[in-house]
């Protein structure tokens, strides 16, 4: 930073916490002056240093935070996702908005500064032992270039500003960085990631789980890599849109206009250094998180619905099948605050509870109905719930389904409800919501679905539980002269647990907390795949491992490619894909970004995968 010797405390007490004083206190100037409190003062205190670091990561809140809701994130641009509490689309739509509207160009740079200034003041702090300097100054690195990636997804290339920082006191025209390239930001950002894994540990303790760790960083880079080798920053030669009009001051392209496919190499090795990470979960950190199949059902928890037989995950118990584990319950609990995010085994990088005002259970309040005190406001699009696949794990057709059930049987009938002939569907409802794969029931709130509403049951004043919800006009929970409605019709199940409920509107207390998903291992499993996909056939690299340990021959190999979708699918209860399906390049790169989708939903992707 600039030789800035001297910070005011009541800038400390912005920063990291409120320091009250009298009006008499604010006018003693010789009193102001005794409160000063230099660099060396923050960075040779333990406390002073861990707050300093703590705001650092606090910018990660609000607008930059990955999982989120109306008032933060991008979901309402997508194709999957509407929210319809103040009309938020329709505020962008007319052009109502204001240049400040979900921006966090200005929170990302302070939480750069901040991560900057740490890194080059903590190692004068002897109150911690080197290896604790070392983590923290890891940590400071991680979240620079946390914030770095996050701007470059959301805004493209951005300034890198210098490693010493700016003087703030030269001119305008000094203090004018132009942007650097798209490349330019990934290099710098896979290096920095690489530096920060050096010195991460593999696994905290409870107590601090929302710190990064050695898998945080190299999934991040994984991530980064991703969006290098993607269209927007590598087109072949067949790709007709390139941005070239995007420049700097002096006329240089920001994103590249040459195809380079070892970019997609890097991309599948860096993702490959995440899934050989070293731990407990059959020989490695990290593993998608299953539970066991249920042979009874209970309120809020149904009975498994034995899997698709396939002749080939049904021969086999996890990890090599589904004939041990509940696939619903188990993407089902990733999500909807079953489990801490310390006992979560495919969560790598997360907030944990560091959400802000907006996080995750104020999110599932505007999905509860209304009959349970919701704001009944997030809906999902149409397009969403029919991406769903079928129990056998082919693809929904609605003309299929109009073709061979008589309108007289498209609906279930009281006695198919009784009877339980469609799991999963009560009287009244639309059959093409039957037989769907079980990521559909975890994640879709059909018209006549279930909620369980379990902590209805100890409210002061009761109510029911397990509640058949229909989205009708006129409906309590349907169509209204108010803005509590769904504008698409459907509702969103994924993030409720059975217990949540409201007491009343915008009432918390009865809705578990959510660890928000920012990074888990089911994305890293599809990164892999992705860009190993995009090789040719033919085609081969060696690029070294992360730390130059191991080397990995990266080609476009079938097998290696079923490593980072047999997981996925087998977790979700649907069969693998068919061997020319692995075969064919085009129609596997549909088949993944249908899998991103589906098993990504609602967690921040799919705005961007459409644009990458």
């Amino acid at each position: 930073m600039c030789e800035m010797k001297k910070i005011y405390k009541f800038c400390i007490g912005a920063l990291l916490g409120t320091i009250t004083v009298s009006c008499v206190d604010q006018l003693d100037s010789d009193k102001n002056f005794k409160d000063r409190m230099t660099l060396e003062d923050v960075f040779t205190n333990e406390k002073y240093s861990e707050e300093w670091l703590a705001h650092a990561y606090s910018y990660l809140k609000g607008e930059n935070m990955d999982v989120g809701t109306k008032d933060n994130i991008l979901w309402c641009f997508a194709d999957d996702i509407y929210f319809g509490d103040r009309d938020i689309y329709n505020t962008f739509k007319t052009g109502t908005y204001s240049e400040g509207d979900r921006q966090s160009w200005g929170a990302s740079y302070k939480g750069i500064r901040q991560a900057s200034i740490f890194i080059q003041n903590i190692d004068m702090n002897m109150e911690f032992t080197e290896a604790e300097r070392a983590d923290l100054k890891a940590q400071a690195r991680f979240v620079r270039a946390y914030y770095y990636w996050l701007l470059l997804r959301k805004y493209g290339p951005v300034p890198l500003l210098p490693e010493e920082g700016l003087d703030y006191t030269a001119s305008y025209d000094d203090l004018a960085c132009q942007r650097n390239s798209y490349d330019e930001c990934v290099e710098y950002i896979e290096s920095e990631m690489r530096l920060a894994a050096k010195d991460l540990p593999l696994d905290r303790g409870a107590n601090h789980t929302s710190r990064p760790t050695r898998g945080a960083a190299l999934a991040a880079r994984a991530k980064v890599l991703l969006y290098a080798a993607s269209p927007i920053n590598n087109p072949r030669p067949e790709d007709t849109e390139r941005f070239t009009d995007l420049v700097d001051h002096d006329g240089r392209c920001l994103l590249a206009q040459e195809y380079n496919e070892y970019k997609w190499a890097k991309a599948a090795a860096a993702a490959r250094d995440v899934m050989e990470l070293p731990g407990s979960n059959y020989g490695h950190r990290y593993v998608l998180h299953t539970v066991k199949k249920r042979d009874e059902a209970a309120a809020g928890y149904p009975k498994t619905l034995p899997p698709y037989s396939d002749n080939d995950f049904e021969n086999a118990d996890w990890p090599n099948g589904y004939r041990d584990i509940d696939p619903f319950e188990s993407y089902r609990q990733v999500f909807n605050g079953a489990l801490s995010m310390f006992d979560n085994p495919e969560l790598i990088f997360s907030r944990g509870q560091n959400q802000g005002d907006r996080n995750l259970a104020d999110m599932v309040l505007h999905q509860l109905p209304t009959s349970a005190n919701g704001w009944n406001t997030h809906g999902m699009t149409q397009k969403m719930c029919d991406a769903y696949y079928m129990y056998n794990g082919s693809e929904f057709n609605r003309q299929t389904f109009l073709d061979t059930c008589q309108v007289e049987n498209r609906f279930v009938s009281e006695k198919e409800g009784k009877a339980g002939t469609y799991p999963y569907l009560k009287k009244g409802v639309w059959k093409e919501y039957a037989w769907r794969e079980p990521r559909f029931y975890a994640s879709v709130a059909f018209n006549g679905c279930v909620w369980p509403l379990l902590n209805n049951s100890t409210l002061k004043d009761p109510k029911p539980v397990e509640q058949q919800v229909f989205y009708y006009r006129g409906n309590g929970n349907g169509y209204t002269n108010s803005n509590f409605w769904l504008r698409t019709g459907i509702g969103i199940m994924k993030f409720v647990h059975p217990d949540d409920t409201s007491a009343a509107k915008g009432n918390k207390d009865y809705v578990k907390l959510k660890t928000e998903p920012a990074i888990r291992f089911a994305e890293i499993l599809l990164i892999y795949a992705e860009a190993l996909n995009e090789l040719e056939d033919g085609s081969s690299y060696d690029i070294p491992s992360w730390d130059g340990s191991a080397s990995y021959s990266v080609k476009r190999d079938i097998n290696e490619m079923k490593k980072g979708i047999r997981p996925v699918r087998c977790r979700a209860g649907v069969p693998d894909y068919t061997l020319p399906e692995y075969q064919d390049r085009n129609v596997f790169r549909k088949k993944l970004k249908h899998e991103r989708q589906i098993e990504l939903m609602g967690e921040g992707h799919r705005y961007f995968d459409l644009r990458r």
